[in-house]
């Protein structure tokens, strides 16, 4: 099982920027994958950002250019780190682990970001 805690969320305005951690319960080299998703009301859940066990990076096309995903293996934290926010990046930010051999997916409780304009 992995764990998954969040943080950062919080009220910011328009231009403004926020960094979310998210700590894992295991080392990130077990982990195959590790995203940051979002979800505003009345839609779905989309992808924000996701980095690989190996570096690799990619991003939702509404955020390439303004958020960036790191990870600290370190810490068993992965960030992201949101500038030039939008009122349309308002929404809960979920992060992800994808691990295991089957590609199990764990979930973490989501932190609350909002973009005033």
């Amino acid at each position: 099982q992995v764990q998954l805690v969040e943080s950062g969320g919080g009220l910011v305005q328009a231009g403004g920027s926020l960094r979310l951690s998210c700590v894992a319960s295991r080392s990130l080299f077990s982990i195959n994958a590790m995203g940051w998703y979002r979800q505003a009301p009345g839609n779905q859940r989309e992808l924000v950002a996701r980095i690989t066990s190996g570096g690799s990076t990619d991003y939702g096309d509404s955020v390439t250019g303004r958020f960036s995903i790191s990870r600290d293996n370190r810490k068993n934290t992965v960030y992201l780190q949101m500038n030039g926010l939008k009122p349309e990046d308002t929404g809960v930010y979920y992060c992800k682990a994808k691990w295991g051999l089957s590609g199990i997916d764990s979930w973490g409780q989501g932190t609350q970001v909002t973009v005033s304009s």
